[in-house]
């Protein structure tokens, strides 16, 4: 059996945690209706409308990427446009998906600090251009937490609300690390989200512990016609979907989903405080959720890499980026440190 030691690149790169493996392996017994007519997905749906303290609809796909796409495009004709920040995910690392899915709908890019949109940015670019020649902003796309890992306050969320009421636009929200930003803000899901003005959600299963399988949900029912058919065109439709929905009722029936986002932020905040004493190491955002970015030298850099640490320096406004998962150990994080600590010295 190949042990591949912890590393730091992505929280994707952390293992299935039990509580979703528990359930999969439940949901394997026996033979069950398949394209998400089974027990599981229904009662998964169900948890997240508890959760959410709403009647929502929610769908399963693969992956986030063909999450965040397929519902833009569920938002979007091909001549409108998507107001996100320059360094979104939806931007920088989904290969055009978003424009192909909706058959062309243009993201348009807005700035802000740490990662974040902010009222004036978007009404900039909404009042930019109104002629025919130009594609209609048609939504904001926010993702919570940034991937500058960053949090959007309520009050943030609501000044954004406000222009999206003014301009007749829809909001999406990327929650790629949506459970770790409920956790760090200590607010309800249904708070920083449709009680904020989002109309849909992509809330991320895999980096909070399951194998693959994220959620759209739709607070605003009437977007989420015939999702369904949009989600099997794109080959998103997966016929055994138990073994998608049953390892997020894991997650949620038993409070993982919390309790994984809860250690990976500790765990983040540790490695902080660790690289807060080392001399040469700049920390670059402010941390509030489960990633640390910090500017290091070229020479640290390198030395890290030889000794087989795997991390990223494309994310966002440059330096790296350490990311923590739910399976991170501090004495991992420890070893990071003193490698570090090595090659400054």
């Amino acid at each position: 059996m190949v042990n591949n030691p912890e590393q730091f690149a992505s929280d994707n790169y952390s293992g299935i945690c039990p509580e979703a493996l528990e359930y999969m392996l439940k949901a394997n017994a026996g033979s069950s209706p398949a394209y998400g007519n089974d027990e599981w997905t229904q009662k998964a749906s169900d948890y997240f409308r508890q959760i959410f303290e709403t009647d929502c609809e929610v769908f399963f796909v693969f992956n986030g990427t063909a999450a965040n796409s397929l519902s833009l495009a569920a938002l979007c004709q091909s001549y409108h446009s998507v107001i996100c920040h320059e360094v979104a995910h939806i931007e920088t690392d989904e290969c055009g998906a978003p424009e192909f899915a909706s058959n062309g709908s243009k993201l348009l890019l807005a700035k802000g600090e740490v990662g974040k949109l902010n009222p004036a940015s978007v009404e900039a670019i909404v009042s930019k251009r109104a002629d025919i020649h130009f594609p209609k902003p048609k939504v904001i796309s926010l993702t919570q937490a940034t991937e500058l890992g960053t949090l959007y306050s309520i009050d943030e969320l609501l000044a954004i609300k406000a222009v999206a009421q003014k301009y007749n636009l829809k909001i999406h929200m990327d929650g790629a690390r949506f459970a770790n930003a409920v956790v760090a803000m200590n607010k309800t899901p249904a708070e920083i989200t449709w009680k904020s003005g989002v109309d849909v959600l992509c809330f991320c299963g895999t980096k909070n512990g399951t194998a693959m399988g994220e959620a759209i949900i739709f607070f605003n029912k009437s977007l989420a016609e015939d999702f369904a058919y949009r989600c099997k065109q794109a080959g998103q439709l997966a016929s055994k979907m138990r073994f998608i929905s049953a390892p997020w009722l894991g997650l949620l029936e038993t409070g993982a989903w919390l309790r994984n986002a809860r250690h990976a932020n500790e765990c983040a905040e540790y490695l902080e405080n660790q690289l807060l004493n080392i001399e040469g190491v700049e920390i670059l955002f402010p941390r509030q959720v489960n990633g640390v970015f910090v500017q290091l030298s070229e020479h640290t850099i390198n030395q890290l890499r030889a000794k087989n640490w795997q991390f990223y320096t494309f994310i966002g406004a440059g330096g790296v980026r350490f990311m923590c998962s739910w399976g991170t150990t501090k004495e991992r994080i420890d070893e990071l440190v003193a490698d570090i600590k090595t090659s400054i010295a």
